[in-house]
């Protein structure tokens, strides 16, 4: 591997390790998420009832309750360098590229963290198809891929705003809407029965969302970053 890639990935991971140990220590935007997903699940589970949804029904609840946890927390990536007063001494300690992959990495280990407790609970709270998990996991996997490689740039972008929170669910909603339809559409095929076969469209174009969009968010990142 070239000098300049190993200190790429280095670098990279040195943010990740940074911001892992700083989430380790408040638990903030783990807890928030995960408090946040549980919560709804529930409420949601016990006013539908267990028995009687559609596959739809079920497929847009599940991705409704993964998109609104998401937005709870994954902003904290850049909010806290922000708050903090350490994004100017990042600046200078950083290129962009290992910056953006390192907080990527984190918010795709903060929704991989989410989706292994809220995925299981979501099947006992509803009567979703349990036969059908495995043909689930491909869709789970890239609808995380998806969201955290479009939110982040978008963390990244509020950051400095005065009312981060809100303005983060604003932005992200228009971008992630083409995603959230893909992922309703294949989790509701899967979960009708009919397989990953009848779900091919739909996971190509997941595939293709993740790679534009965090090919896409590398690119202009720099610019984001270094305003």
């Amino acid at each position: 591997m070239p000098p300049s890639n190993v200190g790429l990935v280095s670098r990279a991971l040195a943010v990740f390790a940074k911001d892992l140990r700083l989430e380790l220590r408040s638990r903030y935007a783990l807890n928030a998420i995960l408090m946040f997903a549980i919560t709804t699940l529930a409420v949601v589970s016990f006013s539908l009832g267990q028995s009687g949804l559609s596959p739809k029904l079920l497929a847009a609840l599940f991705w409704v309750v993964i998109f609104f946890s998401a937005m709870s927390g994954l902003a904290q990536v850049f909010i806290r360098e922000e708050e903090s007063g350490t994004a100017l001494a990042l600046r200078l300690w950083a290129d962009p590229d290992p910056v953006y992959i390192g907080k990527l990495a984190f918010n795709f280990s903060l929704l991989t963290t989410m989706t292994v407790v809220v995925t299981p609970i979501f099947f006992i709270f509803t009567d979703a198809p349990t036969r059908h998990v495995v043909e689930f996991l491909p869709i789970l996997a890239l609808g995380v891929i998806g969201l955290a490689g479009a939110t982040t740039l978008v963390a990244a972008i509020i950051s400095r705003a005065s009312v981060k929170g809100a303005l983060f669910a604003v932005l992200s909603f228009p971008i992630l809407m083409p995603l959230l339809i893909a992922l309703v559409a294949a989790t509701e095929k899967v979960f009708a029965g009919g397989g990953l076969g009848q779900a091919t469209a739909e996971l190509q174009f997941l595939f293709a969302y993740a790679v534009v969009m965090i090919t896409a968010s590398l690119l202009l990142f720099k610019f984001v970053w270094g305003d």
